[in-house]
């Protein structure tokens, strides 16, 4: 059950970190649009396949700077900066325009795509550091090997099931790209101030 929980966690905290319509996100719209639902399957394999990794790198950190006590409060007020800035980033995101930029692709390498755009978030380790670690200091996430790789698998697998969503639901979101991307920029942006404010409090 606790394995359970802990996918689903990783789940849940890719869901947060990358719902909002992105570079990523709007490029596999754009290839299922224009080259069709596989391939812009293999796009989004790709890209969380390096999800998978990232949230790797981002816990072994936590991992390793946790077990020192005296930087446990640090690590934890690094994670109150990472949550405001975090929240300051999608709220100025709420005032730009979504652009989606019509480009020539090319027939293969998809995959590979996939992998190099994702490696450019460089969001993504920051972000996978300051959710792991309030949900270490919460309890919810325990720092053993076989929890952190169910985990980081559930991080894997949240990327794909959202970029499927994005994929599967192309049509509408291309058409309503601004107005989503609005809207859950202003809910990510408020989320990440209450987590910010929480731990801060805490």
């Amino acid at each position: 059950m606790e394995y359970l929980i802990h996918i689903l966690l990783g789940i849940f905290a890719t869901f947060i970190g990358f719902l909002a319509p992105g570079m990523i996100n709007m490029t596999a719209v754009q290839i299922a649009i224009e080259k069709g639902v596989q391939k812009s399957r293999v796009f989004a394999f790709g890209a969380s396949i390096i999800i998978l990794i990232q949230a790797s790198i981002a816990i072994y950190f936590s991992t390793y700077l946790s077990q020192n006590p005296s930087v446990i409060e640090s690590l934890e007020v690094g994670g109150i900066f990472v949550f405001f800035a975090l929240a300051i980033f999608f709220f100025m995101k709420t005032r730009s325009k979504l652009n989606i930029k019509e480009k020539k692709e090319k027939e293969k390498g998809y995959f590979v795509r996939g992998v190099l755009m994702s490696s450019m978030n460089m969001l993504a380790i920051p972000f996978y550091l300051g959710i792991s670690t309030f949900l270490g200091a919460e309890d919810y996430l325990k720092m053993e090997t076989a929890y952190v790789f169910t985990f980081v698998f559930g991080a894997m697998f949240g990327a794909y099931l959202l970029f499927f969503t994005y994929i599967a639901f192309a049509k509408v979101i291309i058409k309503r790209a601004n107005f989503i991307a609005r809207n859950i920029n202003y809910i990510l942006s408020l989320l990440f101030l209450v987590l910010g404010i929480w731990t801060w409090i805490k």
